[in-house]
């Protein structure tokens, strides 16, 4: 059983908008729409559906019913903070030992069937993954003062994106430690599973395309990638 987690709670706080992000349009959609038919089309059984709380109602009517989206198994309220809407994602999930589940950002609207394939390939043989791709730029480490102190080796470095996915019995283990005893500088799920269980995660190929709309000039660039997919 192959399960995903779609998270669409965000707000268009950055956005300066009314609208939260995931509801504006792109290509004449919105955007939770674009990443829901990349599940649709994939091998994903169900889909959990993780939404701002009082959103459920409009998002069956407006979203689920009106794009004909047929995976959704449960739409449910997030938490406070991203970690607590993947934990209500995965206790709508279940338990199943040997499932694997993925969790993708709502706000990523062109994740293609081919990366979660492959991350449902790589969840299987390695336990934990992560769609990502090699940085374009030169990092630099900045002390406090902001001077750079350190220049990482490029071909090392990657960025990371979503989904990030797993054996669902290594990333619910994960998260009940973490709820039990949070620990800071924690930013997503693979430090988790790296953190508290050790547990490396395998690298897969992800996209350039494959952004995170999070201010407005994201929303320009992602009409000008839809253009050039479609």
């Amino acid at each position: 059983m192959v399960s995903a987690i779609l998270l669409a709670g965000g707000s268009g706080h950055r956005m300066n908008s009314d609208t939260a992000k995931q509801y504006l349009e792109v290509g004449g959609i919105p955007l939770i729409v674009h990443a829901l038919r990349a599940f649709e089309e994939s091998e994903a059984d169900s889909v959990v559906l993780v939404v701002r709380e009082g959103d459920e109602s409009y998002v069956r009517s407006e979203i689920l019913d009106r794009y004909g989206i047929r995976k959704v198994t449960a739409v449910v309220p997030g938490g406070k903070e991203r970690f607590d809407s993947v934990w209500e994602g995965l206790r709508a999930v279940g338990s199943a030992t040997d499932d694997i589940v993925l969790i993708h950002d709502g706000a990523r609207p062109f994740v293609s069937p081919e990366m979660i394939h492959a991350s449902i390939d790589a969840a299987r043989r390695y336990g934990a993954c992560t769609v990502a791709v090699p940085v374009k730029d030169t990092i630099k480490v900045v002390d406090g003062e902001g001077f750079g102190i350190d220049t990482p080796d490029r071909a090392t470095l990657y960025q990371v994106q979503t989904p990030q996915s797993f054996r669902l019995s290594l990333i619910l283990e994960a998260h009940r430690r973490f709820r039990e005893d949070p620990r800071p500088g924690i930013t997503d799920d693979t430090m988790l599973v790296e953190e508290y269980l050790g547990q490396k995660c395998y690298m897969v190929q992800g996209g350039y395309e494959n952004l995170k709309v999070t201010t407005p000039e994201d929303i320009i660039l992602a009409e000008a990638l839809l253009a050039r997919l479609r």
